[in-house]
């Protein structure tokens, strides 16, 4: 079974986004587009961090050779630095791709007063920093064990300490100054996909060595806009790359009457006609509802504690909002929402069937559909397997192992021996207190779900001590194997499913695995499915489904649906599928030309 978003259209050399020349960006300066981020970046070099908000910065920074037609569904990947589609050799194994003369990098000191031209070695250069053990980067999972020759590299500087960045690779060279060639172990048509993502994007290496652990800090690349302000967890600020190519808003409609608007609006417009990005960090929800409400913000996700005023009952915009010229563009995401369980946490990680079933009981004592109801006011559905919909290996029609029964979360407790004190809370089979240290972040939204999980743990006699910390510093927690439990979201990077199951893969635990966990029967599964091609995998993915159910590293929880308030002066506003940055294909305009 194909997903709805996987489709053979990938290899089509026809080049929707099409540059108009050598002119200068034609952003105008006194357009500022201005949103607003829930939670803070952790800087801009994306082979270090995977977190979600550095990497809707990082995707107008730096290119990739490819990247998603903004309007196509299914999704479609098209050219980005690459003059066309790639030449496809060996059903499927051998990748050559062409990329435009005359892409320069934005100016630098790095470049010590050159105009740096961007070349095929430079994404030869940023696969290797992928491929550094010392970056520990979460994207390695996407390409480990599938490019001939990276891995041996890999292993060789495991051994000596050092990656020898110098060092020819079979599966990934130059063939000249304009021309890069893939070479994958075996045959994979997904492979296109995994060169779209932030982290593949080129990155000169002088820039890199030039500022070292400040690289997050200082990021250089070819795309529409540059870093021009950066004040960490508070304002990042981007202007226009003035040397940058541009494009022509020439996309095609779905049939769909917003996208028949968005092609009214926008076919033929020179592109970015954005000038300045201005991104706030606003963690509380109360916060960015009255900044939107009082036009600071040019669109946002509508919050879970606005719905009841915003919208009807049949989900469309009260008529004292559209009076206002606001649109709604409601957008279920390719995600999944969870809680992380340390593995690796001595209190409550291990394989003994005291600590399987202890995670168990959790898991079941946490009312999915109550969440939904209460934190997401119904704007949400249940995640049933680790794959979610509108990605390629979910199945519609799999259910959960694990449901809400806190009857049943009781009884195991009680049978492995986790006794109630006199305070009504549980102890160790050996007397000692059982409590559970969740990390959790500060915003109002975060407080209700805190609120959610302490009265469904009260329910089964488990003690939780709530440690409030913020989004970035909890994420580094988890990415160091240093907490007992948190809660993460996982947005699909490509539309494949293993983008999902790689999370949980025990290779991977240090660089995106975050439960820490590790498990030879799920690994043998996940391997297994990599060997096969996208369309055989379903099973697997079913499978380690199963596994996870049964082990209980990660408590699925809902797949949200995002409400999108578009203020009347932006036009070209869609939410895409897999891409999370639009910013490049809207325009800022009078609110009477709207009309």
């Amino acid at each position: 079974m194909k997903s709805k978003f996987f489709t053979v259209a990938l290899f089509s050399s026809v080049i929707v986004i099409a540059p108009f020349g050598n002119s200068k960006t034609p952003a105008q300066a006194e357009k500022v587009l201005r949103i607003a981020f829930e939670a803070p970046d952790d800087g801009f070099d994306m082979v270090k961090t995977y977190n979600f908000y550095s990497g809707n910065v990082a995707d107008v920074i730096f290119e990739r050779l490819l990247q998603y037609d903004y309007l196509a569904n299914p999704v479609k990947l098209v050219p980005s630095t690459a003059q066309s589609m790639p030449i496809i050799k060996e059903n499927g194994k051998v990748y050559i791709f062409k990329i435009q003369p005359g892409i320069y990098f934005t100016d630098d000191v790095a470049f010590k007063g050159k105009r740096r031209e961007l070349i095929a070695e430079d994404y030869v250069y940023s696969i290797k920093r992928i491929l550094d053990p010392k970056n520990r980067s979460s994207s390695y999972s996407f390409i480990d064990n599938k490019i001939v020759g990276t891995n041996a590299l890999v292993e060789q500087a495991k051994k000596s300490g050092k990656f020898d960045y110098d060092a020819k690779i079979e599966g990934v060279k130059a063939l000249d100054r304009y021309t890069i060639q893939f070479t994958l172990t075996q045959a994979d048509y997904n492979f296109p996909y995994i060169l779209a993502y932030s982290t593949f994007g080129a990155t000169a290496r002088e820039v890199v060595e030039y500022y070292k652990d400040r690289l997050g800090m200082h990021p250089v690349g070819t795309g529409p806009y540059m870093l021009s302000k950066y004040v960490p967890r508070s304002k990042i600020e981007l202007v226009a790359n003035p040397d940058y190519r541009g494009f022509v808003w020439n996309f095609k409609s779905t049939g769909t009457a917003w996208d028949n608007q968005l092609v009214k609006e926008m076919s033929g417009k020179k592109m970015p006609q954005i000038g300045k990005v201005n991104i706030s960090i606003i963690e509380e929800e109360q916060s960015r509802w009255l900044a939107f409400q009082s036009k600071q913000l040019d669109f946002d996700k509508l919050t879970s504690s606005a719905i009841p005023k915003v919208l009807d009952q049949n989900n469309q915009l009260k008529p004292e909002i559209k009076k206002q010229g606001i649109r709604l563009y409601a957008n279920k995401e390719a995600e999944i929402t969870y809680s992380m369980i340390n593995m690796l946490d001595p209190i409550i990680g291990g394989n003994s069937l005291d600590k399987v079933a202890l995670r168990r009981a959790i898991a079941m004592s946490f009312n999915v559909n109550e969440s939904i109801r209460i934190l997401r006011k119904g704007q949400a559905v249940k995640a049933e397997m680790l794959v979610p919909a509108g990605v390629n290996g979910h199945n519609p029609n799999y259910r959960s192992s694990v449901g809400y029964n806190p009857t049943l979360a009781n009884k195991l407790l009680d049978h492995f021996g986790y006794k109630k004190g006199a305070d009504g809370h549980r102890n160790f089979p050996d007397g000692k207190p059982l409590i559970l240290k969740i990390n959790t972040e500060s915003g109002t939204s975060s407080v209700m779900y805190s609120e959610l999980w302490k009265k469904n743990l009260d329910a089964i006699g488990i003690k939780a001590d709530f440690k409030v910390s913020n989004f970035a510093d909890n994420l580094k927690a988890a990415s160091q194997c240093q907490y007992m439990m948190w809660s993460g979201a996982w947005h699909a990077d490509y539309p494949e499913g293993e983008n999902f199951t790689q999370l949980l893969y025990g290779p991977n635990v240090g660089r995106g695995n975050q439960s820490c966990y590790k498990s030879d029967a799920y690994d043998r599964l996940y391997e297994q499915a990599m060997k096969l091609s996208p369309d055989q995998r379903m099973p697997f993915y079913e499978k380690m489904s199963r596994q996870v159910e049964a082990d209980s590293p990660f408590i699925l929880q809902d797949t949200r649906i995002r409400n999108w308030m578009v203020q009347p002066q932006v036009q070209g506003f869609k939410a895409h599928p897999i891409m999370n940055t639009n910013w490049q294909f809207l325009d800022i305009v009078s609110p009477n030309q709207n009309k």
